[in-house]
């Protein structure tokens, strides 16, 4: 995967730490530091393993406010371009729904473009992907982060999230976009149960012949079925981690990277014993 001239090499599964900068995150809270200290945070993801640094300005969390493209942008675009400046080697991606921020971020640094909503909230998104010419990750969601947990329904959770796929991937190779990975999105738009149905089938994927990336860390189909905090949550993060390494995921984006690095590197051992 050629992340504008970086090359990711997912024949074993890689870490993506998550950077918010976001004043009502769902864990951790506003990173209300200075770019300095921010900074510090990256270099830390980085020493502990991880590929990917995902920097976002908007939270995702359930019922969540979303805000416009301005305030996205001077959240973000500003700690890119520090987080390039010191690891100019590290591959940074813009969790972003705004073509526009998208375009920012890849001009300060960034080369992978993270979309929520894979396209459909910004009409131009699909547009300024292929223009840039970087990877692009399409997560499903049903809905918008405010109303998305609003009684989610399907016919069968799995089998509508790959039709999605199916359609969302061809609709991208129209339009010149090479290099995707999806996200079936963990806690967006899903109960608790399509979660774990999700979980347990995510090897079916694979026939998309595109990298999957898990994004399971410390949500709420982990410390709602075990009754803790989130701040309690890194154990059950872990545990589904491996599950779906098992089950086929290439990208574990995460809070603690330390933990999800060590998790791969058992997945892998574990894989080459039987070999």
């Amino acid at each position: 995967m050629n992340c504008k001239g970086k090359l990711i090499n997912l024949n074993s599964p890689v870490v993506m730490g998550i950077i918010n900068i976001t004043p009502d995150s769902f864990y951790k809270g506003f990173l209300n530091d200075s770019i300095e200290n921010i900074v510090k945070i990256a270099g830390k993801m980085i020493e502990e393993g991880a590929l990917i640094l995902d920097i976002g300005g908007q939270s995702t969390r359930p019922g969540a406010t979303l805000f416009d493209e301005t305030t996205e942008a001077e959240r973000v675009i500003p700690v890119i371009e520090s987080i390039h400046q010191h690891f100019p080697n590290v591959i940074l991606s813009v969790d972003t729904f705004y073509a526009k921020v998208a375009q920012k971020a890849v001009l300060a640094g960034a080369s992978i473009i993270n979309d929520i909503s894979a396209g459909n909230y910004d009409q131009e998104m699909l547009d300024t992907v292929a223009d840039l010419n970087v990877p692009f990750i399409c997560m499903h969601m049903k809905g918008m982060p405010e109303n998305m947990q609003n009684n989610p329904v399907y016919n069968n959770v799995v089998a509508d999230i790959l039709d999605f796929f199916i359609n969302k991937i061809e609709q991208c190779k129209k339009k010149g976009i090479n290099d995707l990975i999806i996200d079936p999105g963990f806690g967006f738009g899903k109960t608790i149960q399509h979660n774990f149905q999700i979980l347990e089938s995510l090897s079916n994927f694979n026939i998309l012949n595109v990298p999957i990336l898990a994004g399971l860390s410390r949500k709420g189909m982990i410390y709602k079925s075990l009754g803790i905090t989130t701040s309690e949550s890194l154990n059950g993060t872990t545990v589904l981690n491996t599950l779906a390494l098992n089950n086929g995921a290439k990208i574990l984006r995460v809070h603690d990277v330390k933990e999800a690095v060590e998790a791969i590197k058992l997945y892998n051992l574990y894989n080459n014993a039987a070999l």
